[in-house]
């Protein structure tokens, strides 16, 4: 499974329409995009989970620096998360 991370993202987008763009390059396991918890409003990035490595690594080459709404999309595997110790 590759773990994509997707920046630079419009406030209006959404989960389907980020769906629609990485679905051409394979199987999506889930896309989450990241909300303020009080507003709701969009960070302005997500992650996309596709199910095979070779086909996130096609839809990173393919889709890093495309246009959509506006915008240059940042597009690179995620770095594992770091969870701060208590």
């Amino acid at each position: 499974m590759k773990n994509i991370f997707v920046g630079n993202l419009a406030g209006e987008a959404t989960e389907s329409e980020i769906r629609s763009l990485f679905e051409p390059y394979g199987a999506i396991k889930r896309v989450n995009l990241i909300r303020d918890r009080k507003s709701g409003e969009s960070k302005g990035f997500g992650f996309v989970e596709m199910r095979l490595d070779a086909e996130g690594e096609r839809a990173i080459t393919q889709l890093n620096g495309k246009e959509t709404n506006g915008r240059a999309l940042d597009v690179h595997a995620a770095r594992p998360r770091i969870h701060e110790a208590k």
